[in-house]
């Protein structure tokens, strides 16, 4: 007996001494120095058991023996225990986390690389800069990313140069870069992409409305010689150029806008596809365009698409680009040229018979000139826009629909206009922000407009066509549609169309611009898409053509064809979704 304790015998052989209770009471508050496993002091010991302690906390006087010391398990023992029991885990065998078993388990809360990377290639550059603060493993698959970027569209502030740096430093293998300047760009900018960027392919430069552009022609030379990879190559508000003189075998792509008096404009790039040159809306621009057009032929010889928007725009513009032979061009655009004549068609169809678009958009051209084109891109136009040339009639419309059997689309806003209505013109200010399908916009005022006598009818049939425009066509009241591929329709501020005069055969229309429509007829467009017009095709009368060869169907716009129906029977999901645009 030891301690003023009486000894009691265990059934294993074991003796448990008894503490005194003031032990008892005060006990240890600091942590156990043995293991919590094997019991065995924790000072220079590595635990290999596989045994966890029944609690996480053993009292000083419990401390479980040395597993060396325990006695192996009884057969009995092992039999009566249970087969399926789940081995115990104690928290004290979780004291150290292992995050590489976790995820490689496949349970722990680590995201894996490869979604990682997916979601942060998603991200804009400003925030994929700042997901490579958050830890070590983020930023080393962001500065991943950014080594693999070949493309960044990004918008700069006050210091470009600052900004642009902070990116472009981190991608070695750019290969096009698109900035939006906000407030000021200069040569700075573009000596520094040239340097940080040598394998560069493309470029676009937008400005904002409070932004500019201080980029001189000399600068603009010497970046496009430097960038010896540089194929596409994008600029707008280029008004203090001066003079255009590029070098280069690479570039396949040009677009320039806001040009002005350029006192020297040479171009020798024979890797040109596509020409695009857009000049400000000011009829003192001393830009010689004459001479330019002739140095195409020999500088830029494979040249498809020109894109010109000039108000100096003239017939000798026409007859000098003519005689430049451009053997592969394919799509023409000479916008804002109102001196632009029938005769300028006419040496436009002599020389390139294989157009496959053509947009003299703000011209002088009558119906005459429609049946020039008529009758030499019959097999090749696809695409023909006219918009805001006042001397062209619905007849002319009629009959190119009628003799270009591949069109698929027709921009004709603008020729048919009221002749009681004066504010046509102003209207038409309001609209010089429409673009053509080139992406450009034209259109600075108004040329003189010839009204029409009479308000005219439209009847288009044709088994191609996609894209209809007749925005601003106020003279006319009555349009007829048999256009099975029909699927967009601009009719914006065309104010006297009546809902009896408009009857739309095309049933895969999805989308309509009504800006400025009455709301009757809007009505009647709504009802026409959403009803079955096949009992409707049989109901025209015909009527034989002036010069006797056919008859055609001849719809009655005095009459009343639709009906009202009931709302309950529409078939909505019978019909292709489409959308009613009114701006």
């Amino acid at each position: 007996m030891q301690g003023g304790g009486a000894p009691e015998s265990g059934e294993g052989g074991g003796a448990v001494h008894c503490v005194p209770a003031a032990r008892l009471a005060t006990g240890k508050r600091r942590g156990s120095y043995n293991c919590g496993r094997c019991g065995l002091p924790k000072k220079g010991h590595t635990c290999t058991s596989s045994i966890s302690s029944p609690s996480l906390h053993h009292p000083p006087f419990l401390t479980p023996p040395p597993i060396s010391s325990l006695p192996p398990p009884s057969s009995s023992t092992t039999a009566a225990a249970p087969k399926n029991k789940p081995p115990a885990h104690s928290s004290a065998s979780r004291r150290h986390l292992d995050f590489t078993a976790e995820v490689a388990a496949g349970s722990g809360g680590a995201v894996p690389d490869g979604c990682l990377a997916e979601v942060l290639r998603r991200l804009p550059p400003p925030a994929l800069l700042a997901a490579a603060q958050v830890c070590r493993e983020w930023r080393e698959c962001a500065a991943l990313i950014w080594a693999a970027t070949e493309e960044i569209r990004i918008s700069v502030g006050r210091r470009p140069t600052a900004s642009i740096g902070t990116v472009l430093k981190k991608c070695p293998m750019l290969a096009r870069l698109s900035l939006r300047i906000e407030s000021e760009i200069d040569a700075t900018v573009l000596a520094y992409i040239a340097f940080i960027c040598p394998n560069l392919e493309g470029l676009e430069i937008r400005i904002a409305e409070s932004a500019a552009n201080r980029i001189t022609g000399d600068e603009l030379g010497r970046f496009v010689s430097e960038s010896k990879y540089l194929s596409v190559l994008k600029i707008e508000g280029c008004t203090n150029l001066g003079r255009l003189v590029l070098y280069s075998s690479s570039l396949v792509t040009l677009w320039l806008s806001d040009l002005y008096c350029l006192s020297e404009t040479v171009l020798n790039c024979p890797s040109l596809k596509e020409l695009s040159l857009d000049f400000v809306r000011d009829e003192n621009d001393s830009t010689d365009l004459c001479s330019m057009a002739e140095n195409l032929g020999r500088s830029c010889p494979r040249l498809r698409n020109v894109h010109i928007a000039s108000v100096r725009l003239s017939h000798n513009f026409v007859l000098a680009l003519t005689s430049a032979n451009l053997r592969s061009l394919r799509m023409l655009a000479l916008l804002l040229g109102s001196e632009i004549t029938d005769a300028s068609v006419a040496a436009i169809s002599s020389s390139y018979s294989s157009l496959e678009l053509l947009d003299l958009s703000g011209s002088s051209i009558t119906d005459n000139g429609i049946g020039m084109i008529c009758n030499v891109f019959q097999r090749s136009l696809s695409r023909l826009l006219l918009a805001f040339c006042p001397n062209i009639t619905s007849s002319g419309i009629q009959f190119a629909a009628a003799q270009l059997p591949l069109l698929q689309l027709i921009d004709c806003g603008m020729p048919i206009l009221d002749p009681c209505s004066r504010d046509d013109a102003s209207d038409a200010k309001g609209m010089l922000t429409d673009k053509n399908e080139l992406g450009h916009g034209y259109y600075p005022k108004p040329p003189v407009v010839k009204l029409q006598s009479i308000c005219q009818k439209l009847i288009i049939k044709h088994s191609r066509l996609k894209k209809l425009s007749l925005w601003g066509c106020s003279g006319l009241d009555a349009l007829y549609l048999n256009c099975p591929e029909l699927q967009d329709l601009n009719i914006n501020s065309c104010t006297n169309l009546q809902p009896e005069g408009v009857i739309l055969q095309c049933p895969n229309l999805k989308t309509v611009h009504a800006s400025g429509c009455k709301k009757k007829l809007i009505g009647a467009i709504e009802d026409q898409v959403f009803n079955d017009f096949a009992s409707l095709t049989n109901s025209f009368q015909s009527k034989r053509l002036a010069d006797g060869s056919k008859r055609v169907q001849v719809p009655q716009f005095g009459i009343q064809h639709l009906q009202s129906y009931d709302e309950d029977t529409k078939k909505i999901s019978s019909r292709p979704r489409w959308r009613l645009k009114i701006d």
